[in-house]
């Protein structure tokens, strides 16, 4: 007996602890939102916040949300918010792929002279789709890195195509259910990892020294997967054309792309970004234009920085009957190549077998050819990153100017990883506005504040989980640099609307990746590319310039089946997104700010359950 009746007041105080916790919890919510508001007005909000969103035991704690990968085509077990809301339908079957601004049928509309039709193209505001772009049947979870560098499933990406016309070349394979990378390509039939040790045995990839490079028309980017383990990010960009799914491949890969091409725009990066540009039988016309592209490619590397060309016209003796050409045409293409390079001060570094090489000088000042007053026509711009739409120039972009003969224009860089944390040269020389050295650290400390509290959130954010990520919002890639692993990658995105628009070239300073977007517009990758998207301060950035559900509806486009997001923004801002997407089949739920209730800046989170076309419900249009 008397054990029993210890139980029971056990119980009894176990009871009255838990009403004491919760009491607490909502009676200190409630009171920092009236404290913050002044007028009644953070009470409404808190209310209306409490109304949509679930109560649990413990502050801050997620019961209703479920982070785990989904592989048998099974339900998601996450239950849907009670909140009513507009419904958005799924979209047709045959928008499966969808890109908005690099739609096939719209393409052909425009000519074919430099590329132009391969450019961006988003569809006006009458022919956007406001409907849910659907996964294809049997869509699975992609594989975890590594293995997904290697694997993809066919269900994924259902083209063969490549299969068919690169199978010499060991590009991809089909095998059953999946797609094998061999890990070959056009250039290096002997596998990504010889022609890395190639390109090692001139440049310093192994060092830290190249961090950042940019491969341009990559095909499935074999090359940037097998530089990851040597600790380099590769941008790599290829058009949308005939053969199906390139980047999309890539991406399913786990392996950074974007869909881009060398036309008559600007390549969406900032000046002095990369510390080596890669062509491997690409099929860019280097040498026509006037040499137009490899100023364009001069504009985005950074002094001291590499570009290595292998495949046409390099080695023309050798190949020129496979290739199908005339000796006379590929020598006068070389020869083109090599003016250009001179005329933009570069040196050739090497040139063995396939591979060509060449450096870019670390300032103008000491380029010889210049002296003679063969300058050539450098570029007017007061910018060299305003970039978003803009022409191509025949003119070389200017580097900073330098005091001594061996300063490297800009200022030298560290290498990586040292670089992730020091200062960016950007920001010490004040060329990004209102930056400074203290407000860059002050910086780092509170997104790895932030980060740290998302971890709580969300226990997969560093495990694996999530490879692909995109940081809408990035400012100085802060939260990419604390997330900062081998087992993922984040596109930093700095919208071309933001104050510190000059803030991405400060980004790949740090060693990272990142792109120039504006957001009233579809963003140019394949859906479902992204695991994990994070957007601080969006929608109260876009307020008043374009449509919420547009926005949000390319969120959906490009987030693939029970991905997240990480919203964080003003809390009346976010009580109206979380109205939208809880109809967007999307579970979602509102905390508050790390430092409490009494901050306005509140967080939601979000995860897309997993659905397929055809599935529950009809399409529309």
């Amino acid at each position: 007996m008397p054990p029993k009746a210890s139980g029971q007041g056990g119980r009894t105080r176990s009871s009255i602890s838990i009403l004491i916790v919760v009491g607490l919890c909502c009676f200190f919510y409630v009171l920092g939102a009236w404290q913050k508001s002044g007028i009644g007005k953070g009470d409404s909000i808190a209310l209306e916040i409490t109304r949509q969103t679930e109560s649990s035991v413990e502050c801050g704690v997620l019961p209703n949300l479920n982070f785990e990968t989904h592989h048998d085509g099974g339900r998601i077990i996450p239950k849907a918010s009670n909140t009513e809301s507009k419904v958005f339908k799924p979209c047709a079957e045959k928008y499966t792929d969808y890109t908005p601004c690099q739609d096939q049928r719209r393409a052909m509309t425009f000519p074919r002279e430099n590329m132009i039709y391969r450019e961006r193209h988003c569809p006006a505001e009458d022919e956007k789709l406001r409907c849910l772009i659907p996964a294809p049947k049997g869509y699975v979870t992609p594989f975890p890195w590594p293995k997904s560098r290697d694997y993809v499933a066919y269900a994924n990406v259902p083209y063969k195509s490549l299969t068919v016309e690169k199978a010499i070349q060991n590009w991809v394979h089909y095998e059953g259910n999946v797609f094998r990378f061999p890990g070959g390509g056009t250039q290096f039939p002997q596998g990504a990892d010889t022609y890395i040790d190639q390109l090692a045995s001139v440049i310093p990839i192994l060092n830290g020294t190249v961090r950042t490079a940019l491969d341009t028309g990559c095909g499935v980017a074999s090359w940037g997967a097998y530089l990851l383990k040597r600790n380099v990010l590769a941008m790599s960009f290829a058009p949308r054309d005939s053969h199906e799914a390139q980047v999309q491949f890539a991406l399913e890969r786990g392996v950074p792309a974007v869909i881009g091409v060398f036309g008559t725009i600007k390549l969406p990066y900032p000046s002095r970004s990369f510390d080596m540009a890669h062509c491997s039988r690409c099929l860019i016309p280097w040498s026509g234009n006037d040499g137009m592209y490899m100023m364009e490619v001069d504009r985005v590397l950074r002094p001291g920085g590499y570009w290595a060309l292998s495949g046409p016209p390099i080695n023309w003796r050798t190949h020129h009957k496979s290739w199908e050409r005339t000796e006379e045409d590929l020598n006068a293409e070389q020869s083109k190549i090599e003016k250009t390079a001179k005329k933009l001060c570069w040196d050739k570094v090497s040139e063995k077998g396939d591979i060509a090489i060449w450096r870019k000088r670390i300032n103008t000042d000491s380029c010889p050819g210049w002296r003679d007053g063969s300058q050539p026509e450098m570029c007017s711009t007061q910018d060299p990153d305003d970039v978003w739409y803009k022409k191509m120039e025949l003119c070389v972009t200017p580097v900073p100017r330098v005091d001594e003969s061996d300063e490297v224009a800009g200022r030298k860089i560290l290498p990586f990883p040292a670089r992730l944390t020091a200062v960016p040269p950007r920001i010490t020389s004040g060329s990004v506005p209102g930056a400074t050295a203290e407000s860059f650290r002050e910086d780092n400390r509170l997104w790895k504040k932030h980060v740290d509290y998302y971890k709580k959130i969300n226990k997969y954010l560093v495990s694996g989980r999530y490879r692909n990520i995109l940081d809408m919002n990035a400012g100085f890639g802060s939260f990419a640099a604390a997330i900062e692993s081998p087992k993922t990658w984040v596109m930093n995105v700095v919208p071309t609307i933001s104050e510190q628009v000059s803030s991405l070239g400060a980004v790949y300073e740090r060693g990272l990746i990142g792109i120039y977007h504006d957001w009233c517009e579809a963003f140019s990758t394949y859906p479902r590319t992204y695991d994990l998207i994070h957007a601080s301060g969006v929608f109260s950035l876009y307020k008043n310039r374009c449509s919420e559900v547009d926005i949000l509806l390319e969120m959906d486009r490009i987030l693939r089946p029970e991905g997240a997001v990480i919203f964080r923004d003003e809390v009346d801002v976010l009580v109206n997104v979380k109205k939208l997407v809880d109809g967007m089949r999307w579970d979602t739920k509102m905390l508050d700010h790390e430092d409490g209730p009494l901050v306005p800046e509140k967080i939601l989170i979000a995860v897309k359950r997993y659905w397929v076309a055809g599935s529950n419900s009809t399409s529309s249009r």
